[in-house]
């Protein structure tokens, strides 16, 4: 099954102008939540350019990976961060 009929992103932004006009310190919220069973699976807080950034990754895995090619490989990049 694609990742994209499996997990569903949902984005909470600190403010309404884009990424590239936001204040420095503002954080936004990246969720991917399970469809099956509406449970957040993986979980970001990160300043806005950096979330825009992350946001474009995620929408082209969804549509180019299977559901768990697309859970390993960002569950593997979320342990690598900080």
């Amino acid at each position: 099954m694609k990742a994209n009929r499996a997990y569903q992103l949902i984005v909470s932004r600190g403010g309404r102008e884009p990424a590239f006009l936001s204040d420095p310190s503002r954080t936004d919220r990246i969720e991917v939540v399970s469809v099956d069973d509406g449970e957040v699976i993986l979980y970001w807080n990160l300043a806005a350019k950096q979330a825009s950034k992350l946001l474009k990754m995620l929408r082209a895995d969804l549509i180019s990976l299977q559901a768990d090619e697309f859970f390993d490989k960002w569950l593997d990049a979320d342990a690598e961060e900080p």
